[in-house]
């Protein structure tokens, strides 16, 4: 092949094979002999971009020849792809370029197809096996493998707490290939009272605290299992009841599920950013699910009316008062919907004479920053935002949460409260969104939707369980019968 420029002198013998930038690069320099920019730039030492139709430098007061340059051919040599074995997958029917001895890769694919498909691959990796929770246990892969971890490691109720950093390093080492701050994280968030209704791992040290305050590192605190967790997420593994898969690199076996006897997804919530979607789960009070899903089992066609007699709400760690029933009633039929909370103040007589009130702060909406909602009050104090307010100071303690705002004398404490709750976080909203995997799939589903998938799945649960122990009757049998 050969390209003429506007020299005839200059040919340019090029090899079929030649690299994409060398061709690029003499296809702009014949561009330009054959294209003059119509003027000058208006400041000659100003360097342009080589798409623009001018020159670096100002205009050209010769014809520049151009050297011919050739491309030597290299040598391709096609390879296979597939799946690694290991959760890595090659491409196929790419080809590998051999350069200086070593072998590097070369796939040959458009670019949209293959970013495509590079994201999708992605987008499924976290929504299966990172950021939402199976519907089936409530539980994330992280959460799954913390919990069997601790199990394995034999972390129960009765048992002394052993250091965090221990089970970290099991966690990864075995079924985790992660960061280990990534796994501290969920471990410590799932023995924080204030982020789940129902701790499921109980600690030991500072877990962190309401105000946002970080935990002490792993090196410093211990843990151990609740015993709610073994009753309701662990007692029936070593019974055959859920499948187990191999881990990462084919060396240990890890539950795909924990038979749960209670659906935790309802229980203690759940909360995860994907990729395209999301979920946000409220948390539900105990005796209030089991009786709802009492009477689902009594009566399939259960209305919705009928399961919300049982559990009007989500019941939330940090208390709160919900106002109003609307957002709740679409959030458990449609999977979507609104709550609103407001936390739960008081007001107090702080001197009889003066007749001077404080506004008690005794419960805030959940998932809400105590330190930084006093200091937002403050903020608005400061800016003349709020008025009426005469002092504010947080007296929390062991004991509970106690925040007391002052008043002026003379404020009214209605207006006051009213607002705060439009100016603060101490009215807020907590958008439901119900997404959960259910057979490999992400899905939005309403309230007795999950409940009857909850028990499909102990159902299923409970049929292994039975068939393992006729299994090892008969086992027995055998030998009894034997003997005798």
């Amino acid at each position: 092949m050969k390209l003429q420029c506007a020299d005839p002198n200059a040919t340019f013998e090029v090899s079929k094979h030649m690299a994409f930038a060398t061709g690029f690069r003499l296809l702009r320099r014949c561009h330009h002999q054959l294209i003059r920019p119509t003027r000058a730039p208006s400041f000659p030492g100003l360097r342009r971009a080589t798409s623009e139709l001018r020159f670096f430098s100002a205009a050209i007061t010769q014809k520049r020849r151009v050297r011919p340059v050739s491309a030597s051919r290299r040598e391709l040599v096609e390879v296979e792809g597939g799946d690694a074995g290991n959760g890595s997958v090659t491409a196929r029917g790419g080809s590998s370029v051999v350069r200086g001895g070593e072998e590097g890769r070369v796939v040959t694919a458009e670019l949209h197809r293959e970013a495509t498909y590079a994201y999708m691959a992605y987008a499924m990796s976290v929504l299966l096996g990172r950021a939402l929770p199976d519907v089936r246990d409530g539980l994330k892969p992280v959460h799954r493998r913390v919990l069997f971890a601790m199990h394995e490691l034999g972390l129960s109720s009765k048992k002394p707490h052993k250091k965090c950093a221990r089970v970290v390093g099991e966690v990864l080492g075995k079924f985790h290939p992660h960061g280990d701050t990534a796994v501290y994280d969920s471990l410590v968030r799932m023995a924080q009272d204030f982020s789940l209704r129902f701790p499921l791992i109980q600690g030991h040290g500072n877990f962190g605290s309401i105000d946002a305050d970080p935990p002490a590192a792993m090196r410093y605190t211990e843990c151990r299992l609740e015993a709610l967790t073994e009753a309701m997420l662990l007692s029936d593994i070593d019974q055959n009841t859920v499948d187990f898969v191999p881990n990462f690199d084919n060396s240990q076996k890890e539950p795909s599920l924990l038979p749960a006897r209670i659906p935790n997804l309802l229980l203690n919530g759940a909360s995860g950013i994907a990729v395209g979607m999301a979920t946000n789960i409220p948390p539900h009070n105990l005796g209030e699910l089991v009786d709802a899903m009492s009477s689902l089992i009594h009566n399939p066609e259960v209305t919705l009316q009928e399961l919300l007699e049982h559990m009007p709400g989500p019941d939330f760690p940090t208390g709160g008062i919900i106002m109003g029933s609307i957002g709740i009633l679409e959030a458990y039929r449609t999977g979507r919907g609104r709550i609103v909370v407001r936390g739960k103040t008081d007001i107090e007589l702080l001197d009889s004479k003066t007749k001077r009130t404080a506004i008690i702060i005794k419960e805030i909406p959940y998932q809400t920053n105590k330190a930084s909602l006093v200091q937002k009050i403050a903020e608005l104090v400061e800016n003349k935002s709020l008025e009426g307010i005469n002092d504010i100071r947080d007296e929390s303690d062991r004991s509970g949460m106690r925040i007391v705002i002052e008043l002026k004398r003379g404020s009214d404490s209605s207006i006051v409260l009213n607002n705060l709750y439009r100016h603060t976080a101490l009215q807020s909203s907590f958008s439901c969104n119900m997404v959960g995997i259910l057979n490999g799939e992400p899905k939005l589903m309403g309230l007795k939707e999950l409940l009857q998938e909850f028990l499909d799945f102990r159902c299923y649960v409970v049929e292994r369980r039975a068939r393992f122990k006729l299994l090892q009757a008969q086992e027995r049998y055998h030998i009894v019968e034997v003997c005798f």
